[in-house]
């Protein structure tokens, strides 16, 4: 898509969260019958992380190169997340977890304009 840019960490969370089930799928030649059993188990085990939540920060316009700043609830720690720049030659410059652990950070710039549109994600636990 133009204009548009995404970086997906919290899939990548997500994925190691319960499992992951991406490896196991690829690895599964070979492996004992054991092993497959408890590859394919694994997401079951990602529906018990306890406090588990996705929480957003939609989209707003902000200067280039200005943090946006999204928080987990209260006694959640994020987990993983991700940031979302929109705009024509929008270009996602960072997305990052807060330096306490307890939220993530999206900034980034649109070529041509003096602001961006930026949306945040994160997901949040009790841990």
């Amino acid at each position: 898509m133009r204009g548009k840019q995404t970086i997906g960490v919290g899939a990548l969370a997500l994925a190691l969260v319960s499992g992951a089930g991406w490896a196991a799928q690829a690895t599964t030649t070979g492996e004992s019958a054991a092993r497959q059993t408890v590859a394919a188990e694994a997401p079951v085990r990602a529906a018990s992380v306890d406090g588990y939540q996705i929480v957003q920060l939609p989209n707003a316009n902000v200067p280039n190169f200005q943090r946006r700043t999204l928080y987990c609830p209260s006694g959640k720690r994020v987990i993983g997340g991700g940031a979302e720049a929109q705009g024509n030659g929008a270009v996602l410059v960072g997305s990052f977890p807060t330096p306490s652990g307890n939220g993530w950070i999206g900034l980034g710039r649109q070529d041509g304009y003096s602001s961006v549109g930026i949306s945040v994600y994160a997901i949040c636990a009790n841990v």
